[in-house]
């Protein structure tokens, strides 16, 4: 059984970076053809595809956030981690990592618990 756990600070002042590690156990994020991806829920919103890395290293980024996000792994470490610059509190939202084999939200079949950042002075 495949595993996500999302980690990072829960609290980040506005105009910093929010950075977040997913550890995964349970399966190699190298593992063909799966795409790791980061997902938010900002409160009382729906579900918000922001970006992924796929089992090869390729990224793909939502347009909406592409200039503000970056994704990397560490292959070694099996985890994967998302920096978003420049955040303001619209940005506080419960962030989610998730594994599919495409970049649909109905295609993801493993789910981390999630984790609450907010973004305030």
């Amino acid at each position: 059984q495949v595993q996500l756990q999302e980690s990072g600070p829960g609290l980040v002042k506005p105009s910093q970076t929010l950075s977040l590690t997913c550890t995964v156990s349970g399966g190699s994020i190298t593992t063909t053809y799966y795409g790791w991806s980061w997902i938010r829920q900002p409160p009382g919103k729906g579900l918000e595809w922001m970006g992924a890395i796929a089992y090869d290293g390729r990224n793909y980024y939502s347009p909406s956030l592409k200039s503000r996000t970056s994704i990397s792994r560490d292959t070694s470490k099996n985890e994967f981690s998302l920096q978003l610059s420049s955040v303001t509190p619209e940005d506080t939202a419960v962030y989610y990592c998730a594994r599919g084999l495409n970049l649909d939200l109905a295609g993801m079949d493993y789910w981390g618990k999630g984790t609450l950042v907010t973004v305030s002075s």
